[in-house]
């Protein structure tokens, strides 16, 4: 049987992006940013201590060539890290202009972005007023609260209770090319949340704007919470994908995660969302389900929602823990002939200024293969392999590297 996994650890990035000054957190570029080197220093130097104890141990994807990619990437060495290698393992650069989501996974799919993304200033009002006053007539309200770059979390506590007493959207944006919209499932709908976003979408998506993502929340003043309810209408890659190549060789694609929304559906067979450690079962699972000559397209987005952008070193390094341990068990149940390529989409160091991703190169492990160092690769690169290993036609770039 030979399959293909392909995991994204959504932000993981091991530093040294050649162009990585040309890209900034506030005023800071992101020149030095270096997601996994500082989270293991941070863990060093004693201070990850919460939930976790000592060095990062990543003893799976170590051993596969994880810090031995760190050090291709950026030349740094991290505690804890840095065996032999014994998998397939490099350092994939990124070519597209953005460290957003869809650049970072189209790109790792064969498409690299075409165009410049729109962002919105960091000003307020952040939005034009027609835009507003559109996202306003399709909400049924006379207004929109926000209209400013924010945290999810702290706008929401911020104007969580007018947006009960209004019924008002919250909108708002960041660094990424996104145009996000908060509201009460209960007090607001769920479905009234999706349906005004799938409405503007198209809007947005014309002035290049790469997301327009729903962030629905429930609770009370004082007591606001974000469900996993989230939902990404994303602007359509512009070429077909390694999705659509596989689909259209007639093989499955199943999506693990926010995959789905990222490719908008297109080369998707089926697709299953949830937390992190519900994404891994199922994950697990399809090791055992997944036909042959199938694609499972996986991402894992708590690395960069719950501890890159807020910036919590400990938190993450206690997920990377996670993770190492249970892809360590999946992969020793992978038949002889599937790959299972890891890898991430951009950075997101926790010890950064600011909040947002960070310009990195990202590693690329892989079982199913004698150890081979693949040195220094494309992001389009990881999609030319995975089609040459499961015998499908590449349309895009990269070149195949297993």
């Amino acid at each position: 049987m030979s399959r293909a996994f392909l995991v994204v650890l959504d932000s993981v990035g091991i530093g040294g992006a050649p162009d990585a000054a040309r890209f900034f957190n506030g005023d800071r570029p992101d020149a030095g940013a270096n997601t996994l080197a500082h989270i293991a220093r941070a863990c060093a130097d004693g201070l990850a201590e919460d939930g976790r104890s000592g060095p990062l141990y990543l003893p799976f994807l170590d051993g596969l060539g994880l810090g031995a990619a760190l050090h291709l990437a950026s030349g740094a060495d991290a505690p804890g890290l840095g065996v032999t290698p014994r998998g397939l393992w490099g350092a994939a650069t990124e070519t597209s202009p953005g460290k957003d989501t869809p650049s970072g996974h189209w790109e790792l799919a064969g498409v690299p972005v075409p165009w410049d993304w729109h962002y919105f200033p960091d000003t307020q009002p952040a939005f034009p007023p027609d835009l507003s006053a559109t996202v306003a007539r399709a909400a049924g309200t006379d207004g929109i609260l926000g209209d400013c770059h924010a945290s999810g979390t702290e706008i929401v506590a911020r104007l969580g209770a007018e947006h009960l007493r209004s019924g008002w959207p919250i909108c708002y944006t960041s660094a990424d090319s996104v145009f996000q919209i908060a509201a009460h499932e209960e007090a607001f709908g769920l479905d009234r949340l999706l349906d005004l976003c799938r409405t503007v979408a198209p809007l947005l998506h014309e002035m290049r704007v790469g997301r327009v993502i729903a962030r629905p929340f429930v609770g009370e003043p004082g007591n606001f919470t974000r469900t996993g309810n989230r939902r990404d209408f994303a602007i359509a890659p512009p070429s077909p994908t390694l999705c659509d190549w596989v689909a259209g060789a007639g093989r499955a694609v199943h999506a693990v995660g926010k995959i789905g929304d990222i490719f908008s559906m297109r080369g998707i067979t089926d697709v299953v969302k949830g937390s992190d450690a519900e994404l891994m079962d199922h994950l697990d699972g399809l090791v055992d389900t997944a036909t042959d000559g199938s694609l499972t397209f996986a991402n894992f987005v708590e690395f960069d929602s719950l501890y890159g952008h807020r910036r919590d070193a400990v938190g993450y390094a206690r997920h990377l823990e996670w993770a190492d341990a249970r892809l360590a068990a999946l992969a020793r149940r992978l038949g002889p002939d599937d790959l299972m390529l890891v890898t991430a989409d951009h950075g997101n160091d926790p010890t950064w200024s600011g909040t947002d991703h960070t310009r990195e190169r990202v590693p690329v492990l892989g079982v199913g293969r004698a150890s081979c160092a693949v040195g220094q690769v494309a992001f389009a690169d990881v999609a030319a392999s995975v089609a040459a290993h499961l015998g499908v036609p590449a349309q895009g770039p990269g070149r195949s590297f297993a």
